[in-house]
């Protein structure tokens, strides 16, 4: 037991005292030996430097002291009892700020579009979301949740994976329409390619029992996931950029998937997004619908 939890449990054996006036009716109110009262309560009176109670054969009356200290010491359970129950209702009821980091490009794609039908399921709970690329610190930052894409580090953190990153290469049919399809991985050579500047991820690699780096022309670098879909969208040239990215475009044809029959990647590993968090044992109520409410609607 810590020093503060002990110095909890003998304000709470001095207020049942006093308000009992007695330690052997204070004992039946905790289920413990009257000697056991007793000690605790000459430890809080050594501690102090100084008597909170008179003791008599038959009851046990406060101090000057003791009549001061038992004011502040009724007030601090009060308000140790009234936060427990705060907490408590939280854990409960999902209600609270939730902070939320993620990458600008799946931030805006996929968790942007979802909040408003997630407000309606929890009015209670207020959402801060942070767009970026940079590394957050979840506990200095007081993030509850980071969404991150990529090969995962060894971590005390807890992942959830979110969705496969998928990559495809994709133009406009405008582009394809003045330059044409290349009809092989090694055409693209040929073509105007956008690459992603995030760090890592700027090569294009074909996917079959390895990853076989692939020679490209590429004429402009992008950190941004939306930034390359823009300039491919209008008539950029071909970028490789997540399915999550490009899925109604796709479904409307203001893009088309180009050498679909190949499998590539801007890295030397396949990737995922994920949800990180800290320790699972201590999700709180807000987190954790949240975390349902993604892996409900990532299918």
């Amino acid at each position: 037991m810590t020093k503060d939890m002990a110095t909890f449990n003998k304000l709470h054996y001095f207020n049942c005292v006093v308000e009992t006036g007695s330690i052997s009716k204070a004992s039946k109110v905790f289920d413990v030996q009257p000697s056991s009262i007793s000690r605790q309560l000459a430890s809080l009176e050594s501690e102090l430097g100084i008597r909170l109670l008179e003791r008599t054969t038959r009851n046990v009356g406060l101090t000057e002291a003791g009549k001061t200290y038992y004011d502040y010491s009724k007030r601090i359970i009060s308000e140790l009892e009234e936060a427990k129950r705060a907490v408590g209702d939280l854990q409960l009821s999902p209600i609270g700020n939730l902070k939320i980091s993620t990458t600008v490009g799946f931030g805006e794609s996929r968790i942007l579009p979802l909040l408003p039908k997630f407000r309606q399921a929890y009015p209670d709970i207020r959402i801060e979301v942070e767009l970026t690329e940079r590394i957050v610190d979840l506990i200095e930052e007081n993030v509850d949740i980071a969404i991150r894409s990529g090969r995962l580090p060894d971590s005390s953190l807890i992942a959830r994976k979110l969705v496969d990153n998928h990559f495809l290469l994709c133009s406009s049919p405008e582009y394809m329409d003045e330059n044409g399809l290349p009809d092989s991985p090694e055409q693209l050579i040929n073509h105007d390619c956008v690459v992603y500047g995030y760090h890592g991820w700027k090569d294009w690699y074909l996917v079959k029992n390895n990853f076989q780096k692939l020679a490209i022309k590429h004429y402009m670098t992008v950190d941004s996931v939306n930034g390359q879909k823009q300039l491919i969208l209008h008539g950029g040239g071909i970028a490789l950029i997540p399915y999550w990215a490009v899925k109604d475009e796709l479904d409307s044809g203001r893009l088309i998937q180009v050498l679909s029959e190949h499998q590539f990647s801007p890295c030397l590993h396949l990737s995922s997004t994920y949800a990180i968090y800290q320790n699972r044992n201590l999700v709180s109520s807000k987190m954790r619908v949240f975390l349902d409410f993604l892996r409900e609607n990532m299918k």
